[in-house]
């Protein structure tokens, strides 16, 4: 499996399409032929293909020399290229740039759309559609939010700056607010407090509760009732990977399309009628530069449709 490169690595192929290439370590032996190396190495992809890429030299060595399928593997190189896929889902729904200067880029996601190229999806991801929008190559997603949940998030498009902003996250100075549909949950005072220790489940994608010192909290609040379901808001005071879909899940209240929790429903593929009703309302936090308190919301409603 190849990996994209560290935003401070040499690079020796540029971005393409907002794409940024891929690399692979020749970490073990020498000798033999480029072509059947790769396709050793990504089966999936296939000869013909490989031949086409090198031939639009969009394969090369650490120091951008171009490989050819008669290249000469050589341990401890690294080889260049761009990931590509035959076919991707689109996804019908449209990002929204909320704020822009010379540091941040802040930018309200839609349902379904992932953040950063992997698996399947690779210009259908927020990240590539940014690049190709905004013509900003060392755009970098500061924070993430799951492929499934919409809302604010924060990009990063000045590296000298770049690290203030995430020390922010780091010392956990930002205020992240979410909104969630679900069914109601009797019997609590609110606002609730969740408080779990949250560890790796199976299926491997999934976190799972478990017994233990806590390592992950949130703040949930009743805003309203909404004929069968609740609108909650939650604010996260960690931010473990699942954790507001865990903690709702575990108080008897899954929130409304949630295919993971509290079961890892089959898999059918999106439907695109059924958004997760989770969404990344707010986000606030005082400017490491200004020292103004800069707040930013989603335009987007939950509608709890689908549900």
């Amino acid at each position: 499996m190849g990996r994209q490169a560290d935003a401070n690595a040499f690079v020796p192929l540029p971005i393409l399409q907002g794409l940024a290439p891929s690399y692979l370590w020749l970490q073990h032996g020498s000798g033999g032929a480029m072509l059947a190396f790769l396709v050793a190495q990504f089966p999936a992809v296939g000869a013909d293909a490989w031949r086409d890429r090198m031939a639009r030299g969009q394969v090369v060595d650490g120091a951008g020399t171009e490989l050819a399928p008669d290249s000469v593997v050589c341990a401890g190189t690294r080889i260049w290229y761009y990931r590509e896929l035959d076919a991707e889902t689109t996804i019908p729904f449209r990002e929204q740039v909320l704020f822009q200067d010379q540091h941040l880029v802040v930018v309200d996601k839609p349902h379904f759309l992932p953040m950063n190229p992997a698996g399947r999806f690779l210009h259908e991801t927020l990240l590539v559609r940014l690049k190709n929008k905004l013509g900003l190559d060392d755009l970098v997603p500061i924070h993430r939010l799951d492929r499934e949940t919409a809302g604010v998030v924060l990009f990063s498009s000045n590296a000298a700056s770049r690290g203030a902003y995430q020390s922010l996250f780091q010392k956990r100075r930002v205020e992240k607010v979410y909104e969630a549909l679900a069914a109601p949950i009797e019997g609590l005072a609110w606002p609730h407090v969740r408080r779990s220790l949250m560890v790796e489940g199976t299926p491997f994608f999934r976190m799972q509760e478990v017994a233990g010192e806590p390592n992950s909290e949130t703040i949930i609040e009743l805003v309203e009732r909404r004929g069968a379901l609740a609108l909650y808001r939650l604010q996260p005071h960690t931010g473990r990977k699942h954790q507001l879909r865990v903690h709702m899940a575990a108080l008897g209240a899954a929130i409304v399309n949630d295919a993971f929790y509290p079961l890892a429903l089959a898999d059918k593929g999106d439907d695109f009628t059924r958004p997760l009703q989770l969404l990344a309302r707010s986000i606030a936090f005082v400017d490491p530069f200004s020292g103004a308190r800069r707040e930013f919301s989603s335009q987007r409603t939950l509608d709890g449709y689908g549900e």
